[in-house]
């Protein structure tokens, strides 16, 4: 399948709402059409007509179709295969086994959103059609019971945590896209850069979003400063003139270190 590369910054759209779509996909780096959780069960039939008379470019939208298992499901699919968009979002993916009821056609953005979900990230990642990772706190915590995946102070609880890094670690295994979760509180845009530059030094690719005024914020967060990529540059410059580990500003390094750097090059858009 080919690689993940959208941008860091994914909007959600409802599919009910056409009159959003070219105005999400021009205002962040890729279009998440959502048939799930946000359009009512009555508007779902709706909505996937207004799937099928869009015009936006595929290579910028990733469709989120309902649980496998479901009437939903099926009906999306069929849906999809009426129009060109081929990368398709799962909610709450649970297998690799429900995913191969998916054409070979389509890549897939795994959506692990419950425990069972969580538990079978590695397996998911393994599927040769999944491209990413994605995972969800609020539907994971409801599959346990919970009420809340934050604390009062609205850092996540640590079962959240542990979910994030499971999926985090379960795409890197494999050579995968990792997604991080929305922020729901859109006011609460301190919280939503610390956690976007968290995903960002962490590994993941990319963090959702809900609202159009959090792109500007994630893609900020996962571009470096300028002081960072003079240091890349720098330190990687100065590797092709030392043997092995060697010491740089004080700091050992070895290769990495030098991954770090390339690393943090790519994510500025630029050439190690």
């Amino acid at each position: 399948m080919t690689a993940f590369a959208l941008g860091p910054a994914l909007l959600f759209c409802p599919a009910d709402r056409p009159e959003r779509f070219a105005k999400a996909v021009e205002r962040s780096d890729a279009v998440i059409l959502d048939l799930e959780d946000a359009v009512a069960p009555g508007a779902k039939v709706a909505a996937r007509g207004a799937l099928i008379e869009s015009e936006l470019d595929p290579e910028r939208v990733i469709v989120r179709v309902n649980p496998p298992g479901t009437d939903a499901f099926v009906a999306d699919i069929a849906t999809l295969s009426q129009t060109d968009y081929r990368r398709v979002m799962v909610a709450k993916a649970e297998s690799a086994k429900q995913l191969s009821a998916i054409d070979g056609r389509y890549s897939i953005v795994a959506l692990c959103e419950t425990a069972r979900g969580v538990a079978a990230a590695e397996k998911l990642a393994a599927h040769e059609q999944v491209v990413a990772l994605m995972w969800g706190a609020e539907d994971l915590v409801a599959s346990l019971g919970g009420s809340s995946s934050r604390k009062p102070n609205g850092r996540y609880r640590d079962v959240a945590r542990v979910a994030r890094s499971r999926v985090l670690l379960a795409a890197g295994s494999r050579g995968k896209a990792a997604i991080d979760a929305v922020h729901l509180d859109i006011a609460d845009v301190k919280r939503l850069r610390v956690e976007a530059t968290d995903a960002a030094a962490s590994g993941f690719s990319a963090t959702a979003c809900i609202h159009p005024s959090q792109v500007p914020v994630i893609r900020a967060a996962y571009r470096p400063d300028e002081e960072l990529i003079v240091w890349a540059r720098s330190v990687l410059g100065t590797a092709e003139t030392e043997r092995g580990v060697f010491t740089y500003q004080g700091r050992m390094v070895d290769e990495p270190v030098l991954r770090h750097a390339r690393a943090l090059l790519g994510r500025a858009g630029q050439s190690a």
